[in-house]
């Protein structure tokens, strides 16, 4: 039962419609496709806002309006790309979605504002321990935040968005190499910050 449910679920994912599939059926007028391409990469849209907010509220609005953004170019920007050929629409959606966060982030709206502590605490969790977590939360953030901007930037494409090298190397317009390498500092930058935290802050 197991080998089948497998089975099953394999053969789904291998008839699911690629990219290039969806953004070339919503250029023939399928209104339907944007939408799967939406719930596709909803998920990691989110995810790279949420590295520049301090607020779930915040990055979903941001997310929000990066679907926005995207549907309102599509059909300009789907039209230039090659029928036959890959349509790139994952790295142009998070092109959008960078170019919002960084915005958002030269607006300084909230970003240092202390994380609000959960109104529910995690399950066997005291509340000193919700309290410490939401702290250590805001600290790494703010870490992050903190970071040069495209350490910042590769940092959360390969950390959120679970990007390849080479696909952060298309997406920001750098070589391959330089994303290894700014992901190298980030990592590094961010282990020294934390080893600084003095021990009664932790």
């Amino acid at each position: 039962m197991k080998a089948l449910e497998t089975s099953l679920a394999l053969t789904e994912a291998a008839t699911e419609p690629s990219d290039e599939a969806l953004c070339h059926a919503f250029l023939a007028g399928d209104e339907a496709a944007f939408g799967t391409l939406v719930e596709r990469h909803r998920t990691l849209v989110f995810s790279l806002m949420r590295r520049y907010t301090t607020r779930p509220e915040d990055a979903a609005d941001l997310a929000q309006q990066a679907f926005l953004r995207a549907l309102e170019a599509s059909r300009r920007v789907f039209s230039r790309w090659s029928p036959s050929g890959p349509a790139p629409f994952r790295a142009w959606l998070i092109r959008i979605a960078l170019n919002l966060a960084k915005n958002h982030a030269r607006q300084g709206r909230r970003w240092l504002q202390v994380v609000d502590v959960p109104e529910t605490e995690a399950p066997g969790e005291s509340a000193h321990d919700t309290l410490e977590r939401a702290e250590q939360e805001q600290r790494v953030r703010a870490a992050v935040l903190a970071l040069p901007r495209r350490q910042r930037e590769v940092l959360t494409l390969r950390v959120d968005g679970g990007l390849g090298f080479r696909d952060i190397a298309e997406t920001l317009g750098i070589t391959e190499t330089n994303a290894k390498v700014n992901f190298h500092h980030a990592v590094k930058r961010l282990r020294a910050q934390v080893a600084e935290t003095p021990e009664e802050e932790r």
